[in-house]
């Protein structure tokens, strides 16, 4: 006896569709081209192999029963999909690739990387985007692993062997706390003592495995870790510690007094940023990928992802 693989396949859910459409088994029948027995035995099939009836045979008209209704909803979605699924495959042999994941780490302008989504998906291409949150080696750490096809806001690349950067630009931190906070009124330049007696905010490590990257802590310092650069910069606007935080990120809330500059006696902290990719030939490389870095041979959009923080 067939079994519901056997009998629910696409042309038996158009011929149902069909049939539902023409509102009797003849006039599907003459649609379809078929003897009215042919067809009629072919709806038995289906309804032998799920156990329903599909159509109320009461009357001359094919009215469909709750069990057809619910079959042709979603046998219409089932048809929607395996078109999609046909369109995606032709396009991927195209050279475009199924999924393309980009790591993006928290000092990166996620609305500049969701502008440039938006203009990828402007050409309707077959690729799925997906976006991982990382911080600091974590960030290298998805495209090294495999996990992430790109990297937005990696540090040094050279000792990974398999993987190819180029610069983002660099990024000034300023040690900066709330109005409010002790050391906004305290005698510059900060000294490292007092610093360790006031509570700091530190960007959790994305990485896996190892004990990760930190910055700018003091043995002994109390550490607030939170996920992300947005959510440290929030944890220093509020005063609960104090910290090194991108100049670019941090410009609006200084320019309107929700943050202080303080001076320290250590130098100035400046970070070159780059972004990275598994090294491949040119030749190998699929289209969003060539897209993507094509995106980012721009000194603008460069300076968009580091500089361009509006509403953090």
């Amino acid at each position: 006896m067939p079994t519901a693989r056997d009998v629910l396949t696409p042309d038996a859910l158009s011929m149902l569709q069909t049939i539902a459409a023409s509102g009797s088994f003849a006039a599907a029948a003459r649609a379809l081209d078929l003897v009215p027995s042919a067809l009629t035995y072919r709806v038995r099939l289906i309804e032998d192999a799920l156990d329903v009836l599909l159509f109320d045979r009461s009357s001359r008209q094919a009215r469909l029963t709750e069990a057809g209704a619910e079959l042709l909803r979603e046998g219409a979605r089932l048809l929607e999909e395996i078109d999609a699924v046909a369109n995606r495959v032709k396009r991927v042999a195209t050279g475009w690739e199924p999924q393309f994941t980009i790591a993006v780490d928290s000092i990166i302008s996620k609305g500049t990387v969701l502008e440039l989504c938006e203009s990828f998906f402007a050409l309707s291409p077959p690729t799925r985007i997906r976006l991982r949150d990382e911080t600091l080696s974590g960030t290298l750490a998805a495209l090294t692993s495999g996990q992430a096809d790109l990297a937005l806001g990696v540090g040094e690349t050279s000792s990974n062997a398999g993987i190819h950067g180029k610069g983002l630009g660099e990024v000034s931190f300023v040690y900066a706390v709330a109005p409010h906070h002790p050391l906004a009124s305290a005698p510059e330049p900060l000294k490292d003592e007092l610093i360790r007696q006031h509570r700091a905010v530190a960007v959790a490590d994305t990485i896996e495995r190892g004990s990760g990257m930190t910055f700018g802590l003091l043995g002994g310092q109390d550490v607030f870790t939170v996920a992300t650069m947005k959510d440290k910069l929030e944890a220093q606007l509020r005063g609960l510690g104090a910290g090194f935080v991108p100049e670019g990120m941090a410009r609006v809330h200084i320019e309107t007094g929700r943050l202080v500059v303080r001076k320290m006696e250590r130098p100035q902290r400046i970070v070159r940023v780059n972004y990275a990719w598994r090294s491949i030939a040119k030749s190998e490389q699929g289209r969003a990928l060539s897209w993507w870095l094509k995106q980012l041979e721009s000194p603008s959009t460069r300076a968009a992802l580091l500089e361009r923080h509006r509403g953090v």
